[in-house]
């Protein structure tokens, strides 16, 4: 190995689809226990349709009682299995071999997974002899095994994938994300494509999490017409869907709402391209067709500018733009009018609404929150939320706008912790209701999804800094309206402190922490908290903050303290764009 010398980036030559397959082998004649344990749990991370080889090493009866599908329990690495005591089991009735390994997320049966501090995982497999297919010997089978499969993290990767499904906000007209995990190739189980496994995942309604937040267009009880197991598109790129009878007899709106859900979902499909969605009643007859560009009016990020730009305060607090051109940005950043841009509010953070018409802004005593045009000329407005905090550091975070045009921000006063809504940014703040920020715990920072429907937070607890997702929902009783952060879930379990977070797509974070033991590091998350060795960003020291845009055409841009302002294009490496800035942010 070289000693010295720069690191420098090879090109690999293509070597075309690297996928590793698994192929189950059935039990050889005679074998010991030892075997059977070891066989049956290599055949558990096969694709190997109905799991039919993986059951011939239970009993009959364990055969039918096994269900694969109800859940995945995914440990660090590959279950351990330990020897047997024999001597547990005097009568020589059957073995016990523990399982152990570090237990790290569960996928229920909706799909979802569930994150989890790593944690000892233990149970069991048993088996026991019983009469052999011929009946003139014995063979050892297992009798009681752990529910569902359990996978180390690399296997479960190679088998399972991440795909969005889409419903819309609860009375709105936009589509949120649903991260759910479906299998890489045909499901064992039910033997569908992945096209397939994806509209039956939609079909089967939102998680457990964010159901009480989206509604589904689909009727209760729509399903794909019996029998279909392959969904693929036509020479035109046209998906038609034939669905059961509950279907048949939704309006036309609202079949374009159900055909707007699908084509958001298969939209995160790159192994199929669909530009037409067509939903079929049982008899084939037609239900309705909806287009790309038709679907777009349902997006949560509507195109109201042409290109995200990102933004930063200068040295002086002045708010400069970098213009975006292609997957680059301008050399020289553009002062924004208006008294953010002129320097007569200088600032210590910002947030862009989605138009990129107003910002809003923490003030340099870190006190007050102004909001303010960037687009024209005009006089700073009065506060539109005051910390009664002593010390700057405990006052107001960094604000966030959501995509309904709210603004949100943390007060992080010891004697007063609370979390505030300003409705379109002007109105009268609404206290956020958050039964978990109890004594000892504050909202150090903040940012909202642009459906409005998840928050990101970054929560401190005694010393410790961690990245939850809460979900936002909105009572209104007569003319007020209560709005209510609940069902704080981690989205970085293994991360031992974050220092920094934005929304880098639909269900998609920008993460800055580190692990335990571990240096800092920037990498993607996603917001039900799983992850992938390739999620990695180029390495950057002293990163302090970053932010990402909602697609991957712009840059990532963050600030670290050696170099100030840099950006990372998609496919190249960090660049430095301004020696001297802080708070980069991209709208939201």
């Amino acid at each position: 190995m070289p000693d010295s010398g720069d690191v420098q980036t090879v090109k690999g030559a293509n070597l075309g689809d690297s996928q590793v397959r698994v192929y189950a082998v059935a039990p050889r004649e005679n074998a010991d226990p030892d075997e059977i344990v070891d066989g049956f749990l290599e055949a558990m991370t096969s694709d190997d349709p109905g799991f039919t080889t993986a059951r011939k090493y239970l009993t009959a009866q364990a055969a039918r009682t096994w269900k694969p599908a109800q859940s995945i329990t995914v440990l660090t690495t590959a279950p351990d299995r330990e020897q047997a005591d024999r001597n547990a089991d005097p009568d020589n009735q059957g073995r016990a071999y523990p399982l152990s390994g570090r237990k790290i997320a569960t996928v229920d049966a909706r799909h979802a997974y569930q994150p989890n501090s790593p944690a000892k995982y233990v149970q069991s497999i048993h088996v026991v002899q019983q009469p052999s297919a011929d009946g003139k010997g014995k063979e050892w089978r297992i009798d009681s095994l752990p529910s569902g499969l359990v996978l180390g993290e690399a296997d479960f990767l190679r088998n399972y994938r991440s795909v969005n499904k889409y419903y819309f906000a609860s009375g709105e007209d936009w589509v949120v994300a649903d991260p759910v995990y479906i299998r890489q190739r045909q499901d064992p189980v039910t033997r569908m494509d992945p096209v397939t496994q994806t509209v039956k995942a939609l079909l089967e309604g939102p998680t457990n999490w964010l159901k009480s937040a989206v509604d589904s267009q689909f009727p209760s009880g729509t399903e794909l017409k019996a029998g279909v197991t392959s969904l693929a598109t036509d020479d035109q790129s046209t998906l038609k869907v034939p669905l059961n009878a509950k279907a048949e007899l939704v309006g036309g709106e609202a079949c374009r709402r159900m055909a707007a859900q699908l084509l958001f979902t298969l939209g995160d499909l790159t192994s199929v391209r669909v530009e037409q969605v067509e939903l079929q009643k049982p008899s084939g007859d037609s239900l309705c067709r909806l287009g790309k560009g038709q679907a777009a009016e349902f997006a949560a990020v509507r195109n109201t500018v042409p290109q995200e730009n990102p933004y930063f305060l200068d040295e002086h607090g002045k708010l400069k733009m970098l213009a975006v051109q292609g997957k680059e940005t301008d050399e020289q950043p553009a002062e924004v009018p208006g008294p953010f841009g002129s320097g007569t509010t200088p600032l210590t953070s910002v947030a862009v609404d989605r138009g990129e018409t107003r910002a809003a802004g923490v003030g340099s005593s870190g006190r007050d929150l102004f909001v303010s045009s960037i687009t024209t000329e005009q006089d700073p407005q009065p506060a539109v939320v005051t910390s009664k905090a002593a010390r700057p550091a405990d006052r107001l975070s960094a604000p966030s706008w959501d995509g309904r045009g709210d603004l949100w921000v943390a007060d992080r006063n010891p004697a007063a912790a609370r979390l505030w809504m300003v409705p379109d940014g002007s109105g009268d703040p609404v206290e956020v209701r958050t039964p978990w920020l109890t004594e000892g715990t504050r909202v150090e920072a903040l940012r909202v999804s642009a459906d409005g429907v998840r928050i990101a937070l970054l929560v401190k607890q005694g010393e410790r800094t961690t990245l939850q997702i809460g979900r936002v929902e909105r009572q209104q009783t007569g003319a007020e309206t209560e709005v209510s952060v609940v069902g704080l879930q981690p989205a970085a379990p293994r991360m031992e402190s974050v220092t920094s977070v934005s929304w880098a797509g639909p269900s998609r974070l920008v993460v800055v922490g580190k692990e335990a033991g571990g240096v800092q590091q920037i990498r993607y998350l996603q917001t039900d908290g799983s992850t992938s060795a390739s999620s990695v960003l180029p390495g950057l020291n002293g990163v302090s903050s970053v932010t990402a845009p909602n697609g991957d055409a712009a840059p990532v841009v963050a600030n670290s303290g050696n170099d100030g302002i840099v950006r990372l294009a998609p496919g190249t490496n960090w660049q430095p764009v301004v020696k001297s800035g802080t708070s980069p942010v991209y709208p939201g």
